[in-house]
């Protein structure tokens, strides 16, 4: 499977992001407008750098300019898309199948909502993508899935229609389940679910969930 890693130019904790790239590994990294500075503050030798660099500290553009074997997608900050959208269709055409993004939950409240809405260009194409940060990942579901205890982000396990309906959730080994049960935008019904055993599973008939692993 071919990983991406986006750093976009948002709120990063550090520490937090070196600790992550401990822990994953990326075939590639692309780097969007401010978050150019946060791949030199990691270490990290983007392969691809995208944005208008309106926010981007210019000395470190500079650096970046006079690397030749750089590859850049250079757009004008007159334009439909963000930044961070322009990076995942990027990612995705480059093949590829997983898509963590940093940096991308800190900061202004309307980016944030604006990338958990990015992550369905991702879906439809059948790629896994997700946004990470301290205390949350965040992905969005349109079928079944399995949660291991060992493996999510955090205590809780929270569901949010991003589709007006969302029909037949069925949630198993869950502290608070679920059978064959409909929920529209406006329900807080699967906000702070936990694992109650080593394996969960969510099953659902139609519509798009908002998942988020999250600890306090």
């Amino acid at each position: 499977m071919k990983r991406c890693l986006i750093i976009t130019g948002g709120t990063l904790d550090l520490d937090f992001a070196g600790n992550f790239l401990k822990n994953h590994s990326f075939e590639k990294v692309i780097a969007v407008d401010a978050g150019l500075k946060q791949t030199e503050d990691l270490g990290v030798m983007p392969d691809l750098i995208v944005g208008d660099f309106d926010t981007v500290d210019q000395e470190v553009l500079a650096r970046f300019r006079a690397m030749e074997h750089m590859m850049w997608d250079v757009h004008q900050p007159e334009k439909d898309e963000t930044d961070t959208e322009l990076a995942l269709r990027k990612a995705m055409a480059l093949g590829c199948e997983e898509i963590a993004v940093l940096g991308a939950t800190g900061g202004r409240a309307d980016h944030m909502m604006g990338n958990v809405q990015l992550l369905y260009q991702c879906l439809q194409k059948g790629v896994f993508a997700y946004l990470a940060d301290p205390q949350n990942k965040i992905y969005l579901l349109d079928g079944e899935r399995e949660f291991r205890k060992k493996e999510v982000w955090g205590k809780y396990i929270s569901f949010l229609p991003l589709t007006e309906r969302v029909c037949g959730i069925t949630l198993e080994g869950f502290k608070y389940p679920l059978k064959d049960r409909d929920i529209e935008i406006g329900t807080s019904l699967c906000i702070s679910n936990e694992l109650v055993k080593e394996s969960g599973r969510i099953s659902f008939r139609d519509g798009v969930l908002i998942c988020v692993e999250a600890h306090d």
